[in-house]
């Protein structure tokens, strides 16, 4: 697998991840009537940072 292929297939990971974390916590908000907690906003936060990173890594 080239270094360009393993940065997408990274990429793709990461937005899966957060898009499940992301939908879970919509569920949790809308059907539960639920805030997120602070650390898994913080969570959320560092998993995006990391996105970013491996996106603008070259």
């Amino acid at each position: 697998m080239t270094n360009l292929n393993h940065k997408k297939e990274n990429v793709k990971m990461h937005l899966r991840d957060l898009r499940l974390d992301l939908k879970k916590m919509h569920l949790a908000v809308t059907e539960e009537l639920l805030l997120p907690q602070a650390d898994e906003v913080k969570t959320l936060i560092q998993k995006m940072d990391q996105l970013l990173k491996a996106i603008e890594s070259k």
